[in-house]
């Protein structure tokens, strides 16, 4: 039973009230989820690979590439903090984080946000229209790059080990994967 008066979901309000202590937390459909802090491994890589996005998206006036922690808000109901975002239009970053579904988002895999990444996260952010999500794995040093297309998101580029990633969308990207785990 419930009392009258509690919400069942959070949103923003609720969100920012939450206090900083190292983790990381989200909204998505106004349920709180929370991951501990990322492990150097997944640090690096991140940098990584943000160093070679803002490489090709900064240098060519494409976009603006931000890491976490960055508040991204898709609704009321829905804060999350990707590793990475491609923000395409100056208009979405705001005082408060990116505000509306940016062009990509990637998430850099951990053993404990394996699965929501894949799941709970991937089918949310194509209900809200992030066009581009990227999965990093550098456990088994792979980049799997997916574009929404009806609400859900289909592989269009996939690499692994030491080749080199491109992406139909981006011809001139090129990201040579050995950079990212040496």
């Amino acid at each position: 039973m419930t009392s009258p008066g509690l919400k069942h979901k959070l949103d923003y309000l609720d969100y920012v009230q939450i206090p900083s202590d190292g983790k990381r937390y989200e909204l998505l459909e106004g349920e709180l989820y929370v991951a501990p802090t990322p492990s150097p491994l997944h640090q690096r890589v991140s940098k990584r690979l943000q160093r070679m996005l803002e490489a090709y998206f900064e240098h060519t006036g494409l976009g603006e590439v931000f890491d976490a922690p960055i508040d991204v808000i898709l609704t009321n109901q829905d804060v999350v903090q990707p590793d990475l975002v491609l923000v395409t239009n100056p208009a979405q970053i705001s005082s408060r984080g990116i505000e509306g579904p940016p062009l990509l988002f990637v998430e850099v895999l951990s053993p404990s946000t394996r699965g929501y990444d894949r799941t709970a996260k991937a089918q949310r952010y194509a209900t809200l229209g992030v066009r581009h999500y990227w999965i990093v794995n550098p456990e088994d040093h792979q980049v799997e790059c997916y574009r929404v297309r009806d609400a859900t998101y289909e592989l269009v580029a996939n690499a692994k080990g030491s080749s080199v990633l491109s992406h139909p969308d981006w011809p001139e990207l090129h990201l040579p994967l050995a950079d990212l785990w040496a």
